[in-house]
């Protein structure tokens, strides 16, 4: 646990308390942090460097940059109190949150200019972990017919599969160009028991307990939060309903974050099985189930986790 006395040094000035609010909900590099607070790039570095001193914030390297937080610790209840006071006394306090939901959007309008861009070509262009061999063992699993949630779905290709056996499929993407492609190529094969649905995978626009099955098909990767996607997956999932999730294993191809907008490098199988047990499933199951040949050799990560009934 961080020292009180480093702890209560690093906050005493209100431009840090005003980067320990910010931290305390979102990971943000220093550009965003600039563009939130309006300061300087030394000075946002100088402040982060003397709360990493304190041990109040961490980082981790993504891409080109570093995502700051703050610590797991993050000097416990001490530091709670703190900011829920200076988030009353200082007045930026409020105008912060509001810009730093500015640059999140921007963040993802990004990724979602990516998808808009490749709409209507998705399928014929490449795909990290898109693969038939990694499809074919998730319909194995299938138990159809079933109400069944695509979430990430984009131009609907496995939701129009999943529609030949489910008694019903809710496509959902945050591209409305891959929702527009999804519906016509779904009118054109004369398929009515998919709907798709624009929304983002972190708040889902199905109601609760509604869907047998969610699955997520190479698009946790792209959540901001992918913690919040899979609690919303248990969120709309029936007791006794079913997750799986095809994605990529953790991998080292930074090119991934301009090349596919990928937010995430894949997950390790501990990191995903976490993730799938706080939110609440039980009797979870991962495994590789396919590993490309071309460098750089990306692997497919199936999980299946079970809702309590």
């Amino acid at each position: 646990m961080p020292s009180i006395v480093k702890t209560l040094r690093a906050v005493a000035d209100p431009n840090r308390l005003r980067i320990l609010l910010l931290l305390r909900g979102e990971e943000l590099s220093v550009a965003e942090l600039q563009e939130i607070l309006v300061m300087g790039q030394s000075t946002i570095s100088t402040h982060l460097s003397l709360l990493k001193q304190a041990e109040l914030v961490e980082d981790r390297r993504t891409g080109k940059s570093n995502l700051y937080r703050v610590t797991t610790s993050g000097g416990g209840g001490v530091l709670d109190q703190l900011l829920d006071q200076a988030k009353q006394e200082i007045p930026e306090a409020g105008p912060d949150q509001l810009a730093m939901r500015s640059v999140l959007k921007k963040r993802q309008d990004k990724m979602r200019s990516f998808f808009d861009s490749v709409a209507g070509r998705l399928g014929r262009d490449y795909v990290p972990g898109k693969s038939w061999k990694s499809l074919a063992e998730t319909l194995l699993r299938l138990m159809p017919p079933m109400v069944i949630a695509d979430l990430g779905a984009g131009e609907g290709a496995f939701a129009l599969l999943l529609a030949q056996q489910a008694k019903k499929v809710i496509a959902v993407d945050t591209s409305d160009k891959m929702i527009e492609v999804g519906r016509e190529q779904a009118l054109r094969h004369g398929i009515e028991n998919v709907e798709y649905r624009l929304g983002d995978m972190e708040e889902i626009p199905i109601g609760d307990a509604e869907v047998d099955l969610v699955f997520f098909s190479q698009s946790l990767h792209h959540a901001l939060h992918p913690e919040r996607a899979v609690h919303e997956a248990f969120r709309i999932l029936q007791p006794g309903g079913r997750v799986v999730i095809l994605d990529l294993v953790k991998h080292r191809f930074e090119e991934a974050r301009e090349l596919y907008a990928d937010e995430w490098l894949g997950f390790s199988q501990t990191h995903l099985e976490a993730m799938l047990e706080k939110a609440g499933f039980i009797s979870v199951q991962t495994s590789v189930v396919h590993k490309e040949p071309e460098t750089p050799q990306f692997q497919t990560l199936l999980a299946v986790a079970n809702k309590p009934g």
